[in-house]
C-alpha cells in the first residue's frame, strides 16, 4: 500500500466495501461518485498508521458486524483501527484537518552532534524560504514541533508536526532538505493527524 496513489486508495476503499457487501452511498447526478472521503493525500511511498476515512452507506449498519466484513474485504497493508458513526451533519473530514505528525528516519551512518545543531538552527530561524512549484513560500511557521528521537550513531528519526490546513501545508521531505539531507534518503511514516477540537 506504501506505493497506492490517492486515486487508487479511493478506489481500493470502494472495491473493499463492494468485496465487504456494505450499502455503500452514491452522490446523486448523471456520474454519480462513491462517497467517500480521505482526511488528507498520503504522499506516493509514505507509510502511515494513522489514516482517517470518511464512508457513506444507504442505511445505518451495527458497527461490529461492519467492522468485520470490511476487514475480512481490505487488501493486505490497510489495517483497520477503529470504525465509529458520525453524524451526517458533520463538516467534510478534509477540512477539519489542521495539522499532521511524522516520523522520518533518517540514512546511516549519522553525525549526530551535527544533525542536533541542524535542528537547533532549523527551530531558531525566522523565516525558511522556499519554492514548491515555482512558488516561493515559508516553511518556518509550518514547524509546529521537531525533535530528534533515538539519537545515535547507527539510528536517529526525527519527529515532526506540521501544519497541515488548506493552502498551509508542510512537508516533511522540505524539512529534511532544508537539514542538507537529500529528502529520498529518508523512510517517512505518517503518525498523527489533528482535527480541529469538535
Amino acid at each position: 500500500m506504501q506505493y497506492t496513489g490517492h486515486l487508487d486508495l479511493h478506489k481500493t476503499w470502494e472495491r473493499t466495501l463492494r468485496r465487504a457487501r456494505l450499502p455503500l452511498a452514491y452522490s446523486e447526478g448523471f456520474n454519480p461518485h462513491p462517497k467517500i472521503q480521505l482526511a488528507a493525500a498520503l504522499p506516493l511511498g509514505f507509510t502511515s498508521s494513522c489514516e482517517i476515512v470518511d464512508l457513506w452507506l444507504q442505511t445505518p449498519q451495527p458497527l461490529g458486524p461492519a467492522r468485520a466484513a470490511v476487514e475480512n474485504a481490505v487488501p493486505p497493508g490497510i489495517i483497520i483501527g477503529e470504525v465509529a458513526e458520525i453524524p451526517a451533519s458533520s463538516p467534510a473530514i478534509q477540512t477539519q484537518v489542521t495539522a499532521a505528525e511524522y516520523r522520518v528516519t533518517l540514512p546511516r551512518p549519522l553525525d549526530v552532534a551535527d544533525l542536533q545543531a541542524k535542528v537547533a538552527a532549523l527551530l531558531a530561524a525566522s523565516s525558511l524560504r522556499r519554492v514548491r512549484r515555482e512558488k516561493e513560500y515559508d516553511l518556518r511557521p509550518l514547524i509546529e514541533a521537531l525533535t530528534l528521537e533515538s539519537p545515535a550513531a547507527d539510528q536517529a528519526a526525527l519527529v515532526m508536526r506540521l501544519a497541515a490546513r488548506e493552502g498551509a501545508t508542510g512537508r516533511p521531505e522540505e524539512v529534511v532538505d532544508a537539514l542538507g539531507w537529500p529528502p529520498t534518503s529518508a523512510a517517512y511514516h505518517r503518525q498523527q493527524i489533528f482535527l480541529a477540537e469538535g
